[in-house]
């Protein structure tokens, strides 16, 4: 796990344009970032990672958050149930989140942006039909949930998420999922040293869907300031249709 710069998760960000709830749970906030540029652009449901564990939050993802603000893409930054050997509560959450999106987001189609376990969870959404969303890009995903466990990924994560075996829950491992009905990227460093690229090359080689490869490592994906920035935004903004919510 050495030479990873984590120096991102420790930076200072402005403060979210408001606080905006989705539901009455007490982890069913969001932080919204309102675009400062009038332009054409994509609107964002951002999902953190953390490897669901409780001790990490939507906190180090203002950086992000507020950077593609600037950029033009008002994003959501969403917090949702970590509590281990409770996935449906943490699905419950995202799945909620992105029903409610319209609130703040209007009514163009948001682009589920999900890193590390974030992306897990933007790719089991991305796999449900009913899911009202415009794609999903997923950056350094653990898109394989069965891998991950075998791997023993950061102390066993995986089986601290859903209380027992990757096996017995394929409805929630991206890997055994349908393959998304909706335009959908992976980005993933190739000198990840916390969650192996074999994971969403494996996933893209499955599913079709679309993959790339910077040279970086795991959080260089959510830097601003990293090398690997321009490629997030790019693949976002090519991820953009012109999506409207039905309703």
């Amino acid at each position: 796990m050495g030479g990873e710069d984590r120096s991102v998760l420790g930076r200072p960000a402005r403060k979210p344009d408001r606080a905006w709830r989705y539901g009455p749970g007490p982890d069913q906030v969001a932080d919204l970032y309102l675009a400062t540029q009038a332009r054409p652009s994509v609107p964002v449901l951002l999902i953190h990672g953390g490897f669901w564990r409780p001790e990490y939050d939507r906190t180090h993802l203002r950086p992000m958050a507020a950077a593609l603000a600037a950029g033009g893409h008002s994003t959501l930054l969403i917090e949702y149930a970590r509590v281990p050997g409770a996935p449906d509560r943490t699905m419950a959450d995202v799945r909620a989140a992105v029903r409610a999106a319209e609130g703040p987001l209007g009514r163009s189609a948001p682009v589920l942006v999900g890193h590390s376990a974030g992306g897990h969870l933007a790719l089991s959404l991305a796999a449900d039909p009913a899911i009202g969303a415009g794609g999903c890009l997923a950056l350094a995903a653990v898109a394989d949930l069965q891998s991950a466990e075998r791997d023993h990924l950061d102390g066993d994560a995986v089986r601290a998420f859903l209380g027992g075996a990757a096996a017995d829950r394929a409805d929630l491992d991206p890997a055994r999922l349908p393959a998304p009905g909706m335009p959908t990227t992976l980005v993933h460093g190739r000198r990840d040293s916390l969650v192996p690229v074999r994971y969403s090359e494996d996933y893209a080689a499955a599913t079709g869907a679309r993959l790339v490869t910077p040279e970086c490592g795991h959080f260089e994906l959510i830097d601003p300031l990293a090398p690997a920035w321009p490629t997030v935004l790019a693949e976002l903004a090519a991820l953009g249709g012109p999506r409207v919510l039905n309703g």
